[in-house]
Order: structure tokens, then sequence, then C-alpha cells
């Protein structure tokens, strides 16, 4: 067995119930392969965020995505954090997401931000059906994004997204990164976020 093929056994999440195998696989990398995603791969994604459920059917998501090469890709690199800029370019599409503000009638849209995660949660397990790692950076300028891609108002940019095959080389990532990268993955326990019958804590 590789140490890459190690690794990704590694990350496999050591659930305390046994759930569905593609969210225990899931995990977000900062190094890809150096391996185009093909068109017809990246519309499967949104694909699946097109089906995510929403308050009302208003699907307020919006995405705008980019090639590594493209002026856009370069765009988003430069409205990122310094720490994301140090890694995000192993990457061979970013994407920064979007949301409606306000809904049809004109009333602030309270669950736009819960449906734009359902979209991109979707998009998570699709990626890892098709072993795409899929990264969110909420270290993004939104302001600068904003400005640079000529969002119109009435529309928020919340997050920014990597997206590449999984089994990137690890010699390309610094020693902080690295350590971070290959840290055994922990949550805090049910009891501390899912309360019967009364808040608990």
């Amino acid at each position: 067995m590789t140490p890459l093929e190690q690794l990704n056994l590694d990350k496999i999440a050591k659930t305390n119930h046994e759930i569905y195998a593609l969210l225990k696989m899931r995990w977000s990398p900062r190094v890809f392969k150096e391996e185009k995603l093909p068109e017809n791969e990246v519309k499967q994604l949104f694909e699946a965020a097109r089906w995510a459920p929403s308050s009302f059917n208003r699907q307020p998501w919006r995405f705008i995505y980019a090639e590594k090469g493209s002026d856009a890709y370069d765009k988003i690199v430069g409205c990122l954090s310094d720490f994301n800029k140090s890694w995000v370019t192993n990457a061979p599409l970013l994407a920064i997401t979007a949301y409606k503000e306000k809904t049809e009638e004109g009333d602030e849209n309270f669950h736009a931000l819960h449906d734009l995660g359902l979209a991109v949660g979707n998009i998570c397990v699709q990626a890892q059906y098709m072993n795409i790692g899929v990264h969110q950076m909420a270290g993004i300028d939104w302001k600068k994004a904003q400005k640079e891609f000529k969002i119109p108002d009435g529309f928020h940019v919340s997050t920014a997204i990597a997206f590449g095959y999984y089994g990137g080389d690890f010699e390309k990532l610094n020693e902080e990164l690295l350590e971070m990268e290959t840290k055994e993955r922990e949550r805090m326990p049910q009891e501390d976020f899912a309360f019967e019958g009364s808040w608990k804590k």
C-alpha cells in the first residue's frame, strides 16, 4: 500500500454510528492531482447543486467557477486570504459562492445561506462519488470578490471552494500544511449539539 493510499484510509471518519460510506470518506484536501476536471464532470457537480432542496424552491445559490490558467482563476486567488493563497493553486478548479439576499417579493430571505449550504453539501457528496476532493474556504475578501466579478446588488459572496481529484503530491506542502493534512480528524460528540426535548448546554 502506498503512503497516499494509507492516508486516504486514515482519513475515513471513525464514526460512533454507521453512516453513508461517502460521508465517512469525504475530507478536505489542500493538494490535488495535476489533472484537469473535464467539463462534463464539472457540470455533474453543479447539477447536484441544482437539485438541492431550498425554501419555497427559490434556489438562491449562485456559483462562479474557473479553471487553473484562466484570468478568472487568478482573480479568485487574488480575493483569498494569504493562508489560502499559500496552497490553493494546487487546485485545478476554483469557485466562489454567493446567495440571493431577498425573495421575489422583496423580503429578506432568512433561509438563503441555509439553502446555499444544502447546495454545496450536494456538491460535496457528488464530488466524493467521483473521487473529487472539495475544500471550502471562509478566508475570502467578499467585498473584493463582489467588485472583481461585478456581482450585482442583491447578491452576497459567501465562500470560495477548491476542487480537484484526490491523490496530489504532498511534497508540495510546507511543514505546517502537511501536519494539518495528515492529522486525525475530530468532531464534537452528538451530545454537544443534538438535544432531545430541550436545550441542554
